[in-house]
């Protein structure tokens, strides 16, 4: 408690320098309880003489107790956990105030901070930058969405396995299970040791010159053009994703072109030869055609639109398929003698049919995914045109086989929806969903078709590769020129070089540059890989010998068989 001796206090206390303490001032009363006489005087009180003044000096104490309190205990020193005013205390006890302690000087820096003008920002060095993106909400979400969609297109890799081996022959099945796996491994490496480079490296028309090897170009992602990108990719800068995210993603397309070839190439194909081709694919075919398509190069300046690549992928690897078919040839007992087509169908329906349903689901990080991005209104219009185009391509080639052949093919149907897929590839970001319908029944009709005709010709692909992927490729690039919306073709490439197709109001331009990028992806991959094979074919062989191809490549190329104990039948 403080003591109340201060005159100081007592005025800073009660106004007028208000009463004595009434512990020392009042009237002591004797035992008898009357109090001493202090003389007579007015205001007495009836209760005795000076008992008025005696009472008001006891509520002045009092009231200096209450008021001494407030200042010492308020609820507001309380909450702020601030101690007794010193200079307070002292004044109490009749004791000089302490003065307040001096903040000591601050130490002057030698080399004091150089701070900008007022009013100017301080500048923020190249990896300021780059930190403070990385650890934005927005290039967290991208980033995330892009290795996703990325991952659900690497798992495609098991459907084409399930797909391509269920159609073929069980005495083949270990050799095309291994190759489907391989090409994940030699692509990937293919990819990063030049693929890359000249696909996205800054460069010419033709292919990038810059950054070319081992991803080890200069790049500021995950900035963008906006966002003051430094860097030799500048190409692919449009997203807002970290180097190796964009590198992750653009990988696992290359290897799915690679994969392509391996399904129309099976049951002949040599297994050493097809790894050297898959490499030379990954370092030279695909990333070259991808600089045109992505990377800047002629086709994308002249207005050429493929969102998530009917022609650079699905194209490229029918274009090469192709070419390997007809440099291999048919397999032994495919056509007779005659020119009549020998059916040999495949050990696993079951097999082919879990494949196609992976591919299906895979396909959702294949197209929506090609928007590198968290954009929500486009996903979900890629995610619906994707799904609607694979619906009626399915529904499409049943009733095209069903109409044509007497019964509903369950392969046919299978590569109808496959069909449909590969053909809103191109346009699944560029047009309405009631296009996507028709661009897939077109597809589901088409590749029925085309799967008779390349019969017809004698060009030999077991499991339909060509006719889904390198003709509904061609069909959904043009399908760009004829259905896509200015508004979403411009908006969703930013390439103010694009324009809507011909049944959109656009007129035949946008079509006419589909269809350059179509011819140019054609001249340059037929004929590259054309020599590519013929290059082989003289240096180390690229078909199996003859009795192996009827023993199985199984045991032949592997020494192994997939189904080891069961009866196999040599066919």
């Amino acid at each position: 408690m403080i003591p109340f001796g201060s005159r100081e206090l007592r005025s800073r206390l009660l106004p007028g320098g208000g009463m004595a303490h009434p512990l020392r001032t009042a009237a002591r009363r004797p035992l008898g309880g009357r109090p001493e006489s202090s003389g007579g005087s007015r205001g007495v009180s009836p209760f005795g003489k000076g008992t008025g003044v005696m009472m008001q000096r006891r509520w002045s104490g009092v009231l200096c107790l209450v008021a001494a309190a407030g200042l010492a205990g308020s609820p507001a020193a309380w909450a702020q956990d601030k101690p007794i005013d010193s200079q307070l205390l002292a004044l109490a006890q009749d004791k000089p105030a302490e003065k307040p302690a001096e903040k000591p000087a601050e130490p002057v820096s030698a080399t004091p901070e150089q701070k900008p003008p007022e009013g100017q920002a301080a500048t923020k060095t190249l990896k300021e930058k780059v930190d403070e993106a990385m650890s934005s909400s927005k290039v967290m979400m991208d980033t995330i969405w892009t290795l996703v969609a990325g991952m659900l297109v690497f798992f495609m890799a098991l459907g084409f396995a399930c797909v391509e081996s269920g159609f073929c022959r069980a005495k083949n099945a270990v050799n095309i299970l291994s190759k489907n796996f391989i090409v994940v491994g030699v692509s990937s490496i293919a990819f990063w040791l030049l693929g890359w480079g000249l696909m996205f490296g800054d460069g010419g028309w033709f292919a990038g010159t810059s950054g070319l090897f081992f991803v080890s170009g200069a790049d500021s992602s995950p900035l963008n053009g906006a966002g003051g990108y430094e860097g030799v990719y500048g190409s692919i800068n449009w997203s807002t994703t970290p180097l190796w995210t964009k590198f992750f993603f653009q990988l696992v397309f290359c290897a799915t072109a690679a994969t392509i070839v391996s399904g129309a190439v099976a049951e002949r194909i040599k297994y050493s030869s097809f790894i050297v081709f898959t490499f030379i694919m990954g370092v030279l075919i695909y990333p070259v055609v991808g600089h045109w398509i992505w990377g800047g190069g002629w086709a994308q300046a002249r207005g050429f639109a493929d969102f998530a690549g009917s022609t650079q992928v699905h194209s490229i690897g029918g274009w090469a398929a192709l070419a390997g078919v007809i440099m291999l040839g048919p397999r032994i007992g495919k056509y007779s003698a005659e020119g009549r087509v020998n059916p040999i169908p495949g050990h696993s329906m079951s097999l082919a049919t879990i494949g196609c349903f992976v591919l299906w689901f895979g396909w959702f990080g294949f197209n929506p995914g090609s928007t590198m991005g968290v954009d929500p209104a486009a996903i979900s219009e890629v995610a619906v045109t994707t799904m609607m185009a694979a619906a009626v391509g399915t529904v499409a080639a049943t009733i095209t086989c069903w109409c044509l052949m007497g019964k509903p093919d369950l392969g046919m149907t299978l590569n109808g929806s496959l069909a449909g897929l590969v053909a809103i590839t191109a346009p699944c970001a560029f047009v309405s969903v009631e296009s996507s319908v028709i661009i897939g029944a077109i597809a589901g009709v088409l590749v029925v078709l085309s799967v008779i005709f390349f019969d017809k010709v004698k060009i030999d692909d077991p499991v339909g590769a060509i006719s889904v992927h390198l003709v509904n490729g061609i069909w959904g690039t043009l399908a760009v020129g004829l259905f896509a919306t200015k508004d979403r073709i411009q908006g969703r490439t930013g390439n103010t070089a694009t324009d809507a197709g011909l049944f959109s109001g656009g007129g035949a331009g946008q079509l006419m540059n589909q269809i350059y990028g179509i011819l140019g992806t054609a001249v340059y991959v037929f004929i590259g890989t054309i020599v590519v094979w013929a290059v082989l074919k003289a240096v180390m062989g690229i078909r199996v010998k003859a009795e192996e191809e009827v023993q199985g490549l199984d045991l032949g190329e592997h020494g192994q068989e997939a189904y080891p104990g069961f009866q196999m039948q040599a066919k």
